[in-house]
């Protein structure tokens, strides 16, 4: 059995050293020599060009991942935080074009859509035969391609992403995404722990060793979209089988991708190589990604700043000076993003299992004054859950319950006067919005805390907690007591239609209902809008169910769809993908030009 230390981490920093390469440069120095001269010895300064030993720094790009990645693992991923790791050293069967955002080849080469003989739509993958695993050794600094037991090479092929498959939806494994896979047949059943199924009956199998083909529960042309994702990924099952949830650490992990996973000490810091045998290394300029955990956007920015970041969100505090500065307006990029921030009501605790209540802290915010006087990067006013651009959003300001201070007001008080109850008496039932630390969710907080005591009289606590815990806190297996009544979120788009935002993400049955909300007419729309195989029906369902959602649950509150808002320096060249992982393999750095501008 292959046996790796794990005492690695104690020794990472050889492994860091090793990682500048030596080599020589001709340089110009000042050396004193003893030389004879007319019989005398005479010592004498000089000027002479020799060869010197050279340390050679790999291009290296400089990032902050913003917090602690609760996980690598791609069944277990959630978050936009692990998932851009998990991008990156793993492959998927596609991928989304970073600027355009279509769907292309990755692992697969080609696809196509058929029927099995009971007339369900089935998926086809043909793979590309050269994409291998790899092992990264931190001490030696060798990357090595995986064999098996008869030590033969390992490529990844069909067997692997039929195993990373069946391994999300394993309810075992404890995907909290494993629903996005339920339009493979079975996927729903077997991962809800259905008795009468196995494993062997999810809707995949490998035909060969190079083709995979899906059987879908319904027709679904986006599912090329879905292929990509990282829950498909596929998955190096004898290394998981070694080191079960050891398997993502550093020295251990096994991957695929463009990088490999140099380092990871957990709370402080997580660096990517490149990985020499990945397929298209020619082609990967940045040899070595140095990411860093800082929370703090002010912070982040400093060091951005002082040239030690090399792109970088713009904190809200910093947006005016950023735009007006002659050299930073420059580095400012900001544009439109297929996400959406919200604020989640827990709909079974009390007072907000009370629609009126709901609808009030709603309709109480003023999200133009919002973005206008707080966020400042030309977001736009959200009263719906999906943006413009995804297939089904409804067109923007036409649904939803926008600041209305008189309605927000004429709700409250018909609660407050059925339970004969004041606002002293509503507020002494504590209510208490929860975000995740930042000082920029912070700062939203407070704003719209204060909008709620402006307009409704209502005093809101704020607490917030790290990202890792407050995912937990906010699950919806989470004691009712420990969860927060209201809660912010983000969401962006896995792929761009609306079966993947409101149906997935608020479907009472979704593994996803942080908000706890009862099925009703709303989960029956999706679930026909996901069916519906005429795209005009689809939207028209859609729209009905976005409606039913904020107008007549009022069951969240949609705040404003994203856009990117960063700062990056001039030597870095990179793209801004609308969806998926950041896709460092495709930056560049003049690496010259930052070296230069660090004084080295």
């Amino acid at each position: 059995m292959r046996k790796r230390l794990l005492t690695l981490f104690s020794v990472l920093i050889v492994g860091a050293m090793l990682l500048s390469a030596c080599g020589t440069t001709t340089e110009t120095v000042i050396e004193t020599v003893i030389v004879e001269k007319e019989g005398e010895t005479i010592i004498e300064t000089v000027i002479v060009e020799k060869e010197v030993e050279a340390e050679i720094q790999p291009v290296t790009l400089n990032w902050n991942w913003g917090t602690e990645p609760p996980t690598v693992d791609p069944s277990l991923a959630t978050d936009t935080t692990s998932v851009d790791v998990a991008g990156n050293l793993f492959v998927g069967l596609t991928k989304f074009h970073p600027v355009s955002g279509e769907v292309s080849p990755y692992l697969a080469t080609e696809w196509e859509a058929g029927e099995d003989a009971d007339g369900n739509q089935t998926w086809t993958f043909h793979l590309r035969d050269d994409i291998v695993w790899v092992n990264y050794n931190p001490v030696t600094g060798e990357t090595v391609q995986e064999v098996d037991a008869d030590g033969n090479p390992r490529f990844v092929n069909a067997n692997d992403v039929v195993y990373g498959a069946k391994r999300t939806v394993n309810p075992e494994t404890g995907s909290d995404y494993a629903y996005v896979t339920y339009i493979i047949k079975n996927a729903e059943a077997i991962n809800g722990g259905d008795e009468e199924l196995t494993l062997d009956d999810l809707g995949v199998v490998a035909l060969d060793d190079y083709t995979v083909q899906f059987t879908l529960e319904n027709p679904a042309g986006y599912f090329p979209a879905i292929a990509g994702m990282w829950i498909i990924y596929a998955m190096p099952e004898w290394t998981i089988n070694e080191w079960g949830e050891q398997w993502t650490e550093a020295g251990l992990i096994v991957t695929s991708g463009p990088y490999s996973m140099e380092s990871w000490i957990h709370g402080g810091e997580l660096n990517l190589v490149k990985n020499p045998l990945w397929v298209d290394a020619d082609k990967v300029q940045i040899e070595r990604v140095e990411g860093v955990m800082i929370v703090e956007a002010s912070t982040s920015f400093a060091l951005y700043e002082n040239h030690e970041l090399d792109s970088v969100g713009v904190p809200l505090p910093e947006m005016d000076r950023v735009k007006a500065d002659p050299v930073l307006s420059l580095e400012y990029y900001s544009a439109p993003t297929p996400c959406t921030y919200y604020y989640g009501f827990t709909n079974n605790k009390p007072p907000f299992d009370d629609v009126r209540v709901r609808a009030a802290f709603s309709q109480a915010i003023d999200r133009q004054l919002l973005i206008d006087n707080v966020l400042k990067g030309g977001q736009e006013v959200a009263t719906t859950f999906a943006p413009p651009g995804i297939f089904g959003a409804p067109v923007p300001g036409t649904v939803g319950l926008g600041f209305d201070a008189d309605a927000a007001n004429a709700s409250l008080q018909s609660y407050l006067d059925e339970n004969g109850m004041t606002i002293d008496d509503f507020n002494a039932l504590d209510v208490v919005l929860m975000h995740n630390t930042s000082e920029g969710h912070a700062r939203i907080a407070a704003a719209i805390q204060q909008m709620w005591a402006d307009t409704l009289g209502a005093e809101v606590r704020v607490e917030n907690q790290e990202w890792a815990v407050y995912l937990s806190s906010i699950q919806n297996s989470s004691p009712l007591a420990d969860m927060p009544h209201i809660w912010r979120l983000g969401w962006c788009a896995d792929y761009p239609d609306e079966n993947n935002w409101i149906h997935e993400v608020f479907n009472a049955d979704s593994g996803a209902n942080r908000l706890r909300r009862e099925s009703g007419a709303f989960d029956a729309l999706t679930v026909a809008a996901a069916q519906a195989q005429d795209p005009a029906e689809r939207e028209a369902l859609y729209l009905e169910a976005e409606t039913m959602l904020t107008e007549v649950e009022a069951a969240y509150a949609p705040i404003y769809h994203y856009t990117t808002v960063a700062v990056t320096k001039p030597w870095l060249t990179r793209n801004y993908p609308p969806l998926g992982a950041n896709d460092f393999f495709n930056w560049t750095i003049d690496f010259d030009a930052k070296l230069a501008a660090q004084g080295q």
